[in-house]
Parts: structure tokens; sequence; C-alpha cells
């Protein structure tokens, strides 16, 4: 299983929808990072991204986006191969 990390904040509809997702995929596991309680965590955020909204979703060390873009790739048939050949 690949490592997901998100970049979240605590009442983020969206990061809870990506959340639920990935569980629905079979995610066991993600590496939350709250930047609504580490502001310099969503300076790194916006740094490595380029973007300032949440959620920001890692599969392993690729930028997948957000919440839209994560449906749009599991819609697409995409999410769960890459779920299974990243790691």
């Amino acid at each position: 299983m690949p490592h997901i990390r998100m970049y979240t904040t605590a009442v983020c509809p969206f990061c809870i929808r990506a959340k639920k997702l990935l569980a629905a995929r079979g995610v066991a596991g993600i590496e939350e990072i709250r930047v609504d309680l580490d502001p310099e965590r969503r300076d790194e955020m916006m740094r490595i991204t380029g973007r300032r909204t949440v959620p920001q979703i890692f599969i392993d060390d690729r930028h997948i986006g957000g919440c839209e873009e994560l449906q749009s790739l599991d819609h697409q048939g995409k999410l769960a191969p890459l779920l299974q050949d990243a790691g």
C-alpha cells in the first residue's frame, strides 16, 4: 500500500470526502498534516503545491491535487491502479 499524505484542516468538508473515498478504496492509514494547527505546514504546502486550499493529497511522492482531482481519478478508473502500483 502506498504512503498517503494529506494536508487538511479540521472542518474542511472536502478533506472529509477525500478521506472517505480513500478509505472506501482500501487505504487504511493517511498521514494527515493539519495546516490549521501549524501555519508553517501551510506555508510548506503552498511552497510544494502552489496552492493554498485543502486538501492537498499525495500518493507516495506524487501530488494528486485536491478532492475534486481525487474524485476525477476515481471516476476515470485510475485511482485503484495508482493505489495498487504505488508503494
